[in-house]
């Protein structure tokens, strides 16, 4: 099991269009800390390319979302695609 998978499968049950998770929700979900590079929004970007190797992008695309860093307020808007 990929350490985003539960976040893929957590947005993957989700009934919205759009919603809003801060970083400690993510966190409680993957049951691990987030990486310090989180706060960058090049870690959320929606690469579509699909050698991509990045598993966190990978996660949130394949639940069929993209993902908005909210700069400066460590919270993530999850918009489906």
């Amino acid at each position: 099991m990929g350490v985003y998978d539960k976040l893929r499968d957590h947005l993957r049950a989700a009934r919205f269009s759009e919603m809003v998770l801060t970083f400690r929700e993510i966190e409680d979900i993957i049951g691990r800390p987030l990486p310090n590079s989180a706060v960058r929004p090049q870690w959320w970007a929606n690469e579509t390319n699909p050698n991509t190797t990045r598993s966190q992008r990978i996660a949130w695309r394949d639940a069929g979302y993209d993902a908005f860093l909210i700069r400066d307020a460590h919270k993530v808007r999850f918009k489906r695609q």
